[in-house]
């Protein structure tokens, strides 16, 4: 694969933010008298933009999917934001790119301002040449857009990326820019929703991945 700029997704990708995420959802949840569902069923809001998913799960007004997002940031901020880990092998693989002369960008749906602080948090902010997110007003809210805000603001060729990720937004995120996607499957996607969304290839490990970015393999 000869592509020289590597977008990757944060949430499911890099990091697995599954404790952290959840949590802020069950607080925002019961500060709004929301009865919660398991926690199980909230892992599907990891990857997708987080206001309309919360619209349209707990069937919520505008007004009321902004106040709830608001009560989810107010403990995000200050706790489920560490509440997080960086998926094995994933520094391991960041080297081996880097070394490889690839540029690295992060294109995620989470604002840009927490991605900052958990690629800080974890020692990974020298990997990556540009962090991209989106903003605290859902502006760029969706993944397209905030593809979009990457090459522009980098003024990158989309000839010459690939996109990293584990949610069906990546893949179509990535095809609104003629940018093709490897899905990885280590996150909270599947192999049959990343295929159907139209992932080039699909990476079972981060060794898996670099493999494929740097050697072409299956």
């Amino acid at each position: 694969m000869s592509k020289n700029l590597i977008l990757f997704d944060l949430d499911g990708t890099i990091t697995d933010p599954g404790l952290g995420i959840t949590n802020s959802i069950l607080y925002a949840l019961s500060r709004m008298g929301i009865d919660a569902p398991p926690r199980e069923e909230l892992y599907s809001f990891i990857g997708p933009p987080l206001l309309d998913a919360l619209a349209e799960r707990f069937h919520l007004t505008p007004e009321e999917a902004r106040h709830a997002m608001g009560l989810y940031r107010e403990y995000f901020a200050e706790t489920g934001i560490f509440e997080n880990e960086v998926y094995a092998g994933i520094p391991e693989m960041l080297t081996h790119l880097k070394n490889a002369g690839k540029s690295l960008m992060l294109a995620t749906s989470k604002p840009e301002a927490f991605a900052v602080r958990i690629l800080e948090h974890f020692a990974l902010s020298p990997y990556f040449d540009f962090v991209g997110g989106s903003d605290m007003e859902q502006v760029r809210g969706t993944k397209a857009a905030v593809i979009e805000y990457v090459l522009q603001a980098t003024g990158s060729d989309p000839g010459d990326c690939i996109m990293i990720g584990d949610r069906h937004h990546d893949v179509t995120g990535a095809k609104t820019h003629n940018i093709s996607t490897v899905g990885v499957l280590w996150g909270y996607g599947s192999a049959g929703e990343l295929t159907e969304a139209g992932a080039i290839a699909l990476a079972s490990t981060p060794q898996h991945l670099e493999e494929i970015i740097l050697y072409g393999k299956d």
